[in-house]
């Protein structure tokens, strides 16, 4: 039976009877706008769209169009619904086929395979997209960062979220870190070398180096966080970019300048306490203090020991302090307990690593002359050590230099502790009584007063 097919003959369609008036167990009315379309009707009534159409010189091709009209199906089609024509056309696609010597089944197998293909393509676009929103450079220089903080870097660590927060332009920190280039990095650095601070480009592109080479060894390397193989850097970018030669300070303090500084330290406040004990200590690291705890200090013997994270080291090396009288009675009167920090935030945590650098800041400020950072504070101890005479051998041992040779990683085991005992004790001496004469006190108090 050909009929044009229609929403009014789909809904009023029955199964034609047998010979004997028993319903038939389907009944087939070709579509005579689309050829193979057909609807088929059941004994029972149900309704389908299928298409049936024998391949030149081949087999009949079946194919349901639509499995089953369910009532909300016939509804629709009822109110003009579009299933009458995508079956249509789908038929059309068929004929079409057909008309080429195509076997539809193999056509339709291409089309699913072709796409299952692009929706696998724009499935890993997306996925690609979305990792490349996640793995940004931003999010690498913060996850190096952590990395460092993990190894007890703290200053390391804040030194180098300072510096990717002032120095990496937004439309840079945004891309994925993969794709970027040796001459963004170039560009990033050169932004801060024209800005005049040639020693802060050095250590924004060391930073950056050292960022790259984490996550281009974190496969191989259990130390580094997993997340670090997330970002699939297959190349470091900054390994192009020249190392900046930076130009070693000088500023070494006068005895009257460096007693000037031991008079500003009130010994009321905990930072200035933590800066007194850096100075009696001989000029120590603030990082390393700042990190020791009670059980870290022997208070019979006297001595603090500290743990050196600095350069390369995988393993903090231990620094052991005997303190003099004077060091010795600051750090007794800190310690609350073994796990408590010696010198603590007022809640009890570690002390921001940039305080003690401010707070030195605010007293260069308050002294007449150049002015100081830190460093110059530990290069001038060290200076001020070997004016009265402690070697250079024992101030290496004593500040914690980098101390290397086959000798010294090998076969010297001497703890020194004798010797540094007796600089740091000699140290106290020259810094309590014998840094400025009397004519030189009564100059400093004068300018103070005219300040």
């Amino acid at each position: 039976m050909t009929k044009k097919l229609s929403p009014d003959l789909i809904l009023k369609a029955r199964p034609a009877n047998d010979s004997k008036g028993r319903p038939r167990q389907q009944t087939l009315i070709r579509d005579k706008e689309a050829p193979g379309l057909v609807l088929r009707v059941t004994g029972q009534g149900k309704k389908a769209l299928i298409y049936q159409r024998r391949i030149k010189g081949g087999p009949l091709f079946h194919k349901t169009v639509v499995a089953e009209l369910q009532a909300a199906d016939l509804a629709d089609i009822g109110k003009g619904n579009a299933i009458l024509a995508e079956a249509r056309a789908t038929a059309a696609r068929f004929n079409n086929w057909i008309t080429d010597g195509k076997d539809p089944a193999q056509e339709e197998a291409r089309e699913a395979a072709e796409q299952a293909r692009q929706q696998a393509e724009q499935a890993k676009a997306e996925q690609e997209a979305e990792a490349a929103s996640k793995h940004t450079l931003r999010a690498l220089l913060a996850l190096y960062c952590d990395h460092l903080t993990r190894q007890g870097k703290y200053r390391s660590a804040a030194a180098a979220r300072s510096a990717f927060k002032c120095h990496v332009p937004a439309h840079l920190a945004e891309l994925p870190a993969r794709e970027i280039t040796r001459s963004q990095v170039a560009e990033i650095v050169r932004r801060v070398m024209e800005a005049g601070k040639q020693r802060q480009a050095g250590v924004v592109r060391a930073y950056i180096h050292a960022a790259f080479e984490v996550a281009l060894t974190a496969e191989s390397d259990a130390s580094a966080a997993a997340a670090f193989i997330a970002f699939q850097i297959e190349s470091n970018p900054a390994r192009g970019i020249k190392a900046i030669p930076v130009k070693p300070g000088n500023r070494v303090l006068t005895a009257a300048e460096l007693a000037a500084y031991l008079e500003h330290l009130d010994d009321k406040h905990r930072i200035d306490r933590l800066l007194k004990l850096a100075l009696l200590a001989g000029g120590q690291r603030l990082e390393m203090l700042m990190r020791a705890t009670g059980a870290d200090y022997d208070p019979e013997a006297r001595q603090l020991l500290l743990w050196d994270h600095k350069g390369k080291r995988t393993t903090p090396r231990a620094h052991l302090l005997p303190l003099a009288d004077n060091a010795a009675a600051l750090v007794a009167a800190e310690v609350t307990g073994p796990q408590d920090f010696i010198f603590k935030s007022p809640k009890g945590g570690r002390i921001d690593t940039g305080t003690p650098g401010k707070r030195a800041k605010e007293i260069s400020e308050a002294m007449t002359g150049e002015s100081f950072d830190l460093r110059d504070i530990r290069r001038t101890c060290e200076t001020h050590l070997a004016k009265i005479g402690v070697t250079q051998d024992i101030r290496a041992q004593l500040l914690s230099h980098g101390i290397s040779g086959v000798q010294a990683r090998h076969y010297d085991r001497h703890g020194y502790e004798k010797e540094k005992r007796a600089a740091l004790e000699r140290w106290e001496i020259y810094l309590l009584t014998g840094l400025v004469t009397p004519a030189e006190v009564v100059k400093l108090a004068d300018r103070r007063k005219t300040t």
